[in-house]
């Protein structure tokens, strides 16, 4: 029974805090490069430049700076536009998409503000494709349309449409890697699970992947609450069988012959829970934010990622396990980035 005291303990904690936790743990850290657009930039192209049957297309690519560029694509699924930041290398090269967390990258800020994504990735024979906006999504197909988030068909986005535009745009190889942190490492595992063979490899960074139990589903629901969506509009109601087929650690066998990056603290003190980090610059507060914030809901993705780690050690499916002191915040998934990018590039042939 202790183990499982310790659990609701922190999914209380975790309940309690959800929003900051993710939006709020920790201050900005300074804009990357790409946040502003060379002023000598080219017009966007007129028109759309590559479309395929379904109705998606690249509508527009702009050059931000160097290799990294503002990227336009309509989704026929959702109906509307989405941009991209990518950062794209000269030549044929593998992909790597990058998720933001629950905010979608609109209010805390997405990976090329929170992290140096743009820097790492510079000399690295990749492509990185980050989406803007999701919040709340679980960047999956719903159901049924949201009154506030609206029509949600993210997977079909990401896995269906987006791919084939952007081989044929940017002469990639065809071989992909997927990673997210906080809500969106749910959604890619469940991503590599709904599409065997597009992905090569996965990386879960601070990830609850649990959907199919009552707790689980609380959970998600408590994500999704602050921002005002209905979960039941996601997957279904509570009964509905569709939560366990988005369960990573339910359908743990569909991640055979992936490489696999999973990562999570236990929710103590770390390596970035000092005033003289770079991310805290002496802020008291916001270390003490990130402490009782962050500490708590680090604790309960834990002991909810240990169910998929259980599931993949009795199927003996391998995987990177990273386990150390720290909290849900961004440097922890900065350098999540940068350690995982060793895993990733031999399955994308790097």
């Amino acid at each position: 029974m202790q183990p499982l005291l310790r659990y609701l303990v922190a999914a209380s904690a975790a309940f309690a805090c959800i929003l900051p936790a993710v939006a709020h743990a920790e201050p900005d850290a300074p804009e990357a490069s790409e946040s502003h657009v060379a002023s000598d930039a080219p017009d966007a192209p007129k028109g759309r430049i590559a479309a395929d049957p379904g109705g998606s297309a690249i509508v527009s690519v702009r050059p931000i700076t160097g290799r990294q560029f503002d990227v336009v694509v309509h989704s026929a699924a959702m109906n509307r536009d989405i941009s991209l930041w990518m950062s794209h290398p000269d030549g044929p090269a593998p992909a790597l998409y990058l998720l933001n967390a629950v905010d979608g990258g609109e209010d805390g800020g997405p990976w090329t503000k929170r992290t140096d994504v743009a820097q790492f990735f510079a000399d690295k024979p990749v492509n990185v494709i980050v989406p803007m906006g999701g919040r709340a999504s679980y960047y999956t197909d719903w159901v049924a349309d949201d009154p506030v988030l609206g029509r949600n068909k993210w997977a079909t986005f990401l896995s269906r449409e987006l791919p084939p535009l952007l081989n044929e745009r940017f002469q990639m190889t065809g071989r992909n890697a997927v990673a997210g942190v906080s809500m969106s490492a749910t959604s890619a595992l469940d991503l590599a699970i709904d599409s065997p063979g597009l992905y090569q490899a996965v990386g879960s960074y601070s990830g609850c992947p649990r959907a199919g139990d009552p707790l689980a589903r609380m959970y998600v629901h408590a994500q999704l609450a602050p921002y005002g969506a209905n979960a039941d509009n996601m997957w279904g109601g509570w009964t509905d069988q569709n939560w366990a087929a988005h369960d990573p650690a339910v359908n743990a066998e569909r991640l055979r012959g992936t490489a696999l990056y999973i990562s999570t603290g236990n929710g103590m003190l770390g390596a970035h829970e000092r005033l003289e980090d770079p991310s805290l610059n002496g802020n008291v507060g916001a270390l003490a934010d990130r402490i009782a914030v962050g500490g708590g809901m680090e604790t309960f993705v834990d002991n909810c990622n240990a169910t998929l780690l259980g599931r993949l050690g009795q199927l003996g499916i391998p995987a990177t396990v990273v386990h150390r002191n720290g909290t849900h915040a961004w440097p922890y998934w900065q350098d999540d980035l940068h350690n995982s990018w060793n895993v990733f590039a031999p399955a994308l042939g790097v």
